[in-house]
């Protein structure tokens, strides 16, 4: 199934006139930033989505989650009419459309996963070059940490990360 995509401007003017907007990243995404007036449903709670028969509206952050999940959001929809945003959030602030900001929020998850583990790896070849080659292990734990984390769907890394100071009150 494919549920019809609308422009921002197509889905400013369905919201006014009584569309729901769905946001279907996750809360820490959500969190940070958002288009005023969005429910945060996640991907995997997208069954839960309340059903009213308004015309619902999703998005994410290019369009492509959205896209990739079309057959489970437009079951969710439940008959209703359902759309995608298209270009998601990165569409709606490049066509001049408000979105709500707050950089107190830690930065995504997985963001941080990308970035601890780059770092980890960039320092494990860089020890291993210049200190002892041994430290070639941190690289390939890493890599194999990461693998494993793309095959099961759960990542250490990232539930460490989740439970870390700066990340406690985004969870709350």
């Amino acid at each position: 199934m494919t549920l019809a995509t609308l422009s921002p401007a197509d889905t400013r003017a369905a919201i006014d006139a009584g569309a729901r907007l769905i946001d279907i990243r996750g809360t820490d995404e959500h969190a940070r930033e958002r288009i005023a007036g969005a429910a945060n449903v996640p991907l995997d709670r997208i069954g839960d989505l309340p059903r009213d028969g308004r015309p619902v509206v999703f998005h994410c952050k290019s369009g492509m989650r959205t896209a990739a999940n079309a057959a489970q959001l437009g079951a969710a929809a439940g008959g209703a009419p359902a759309y995608i945003l298209e270009g998601g959030i990165d569409a709606w602030r490049q066509a001049g459309q408000p979105v709500v900001t707050d950089r107190s929020q830690p930065l995504q998850i997985m963001r941080q996963v990308q970035i601890t583990a780059g770092a980890l790896v960039l320092t494990g070849v860089l020890l291993g070059l210049f200190v002892a080659p041994g430290f070639f292990g941190l690289s390939a734990f890493v890599g194999a940490g990461l693998m494993f984390a793309g095959v099961t769907g759960w990542c250490g890394m990232a539930n460490l990360l989740r439970v870390m100071p700066w990340n406690r009150h985004a969870a709350a």
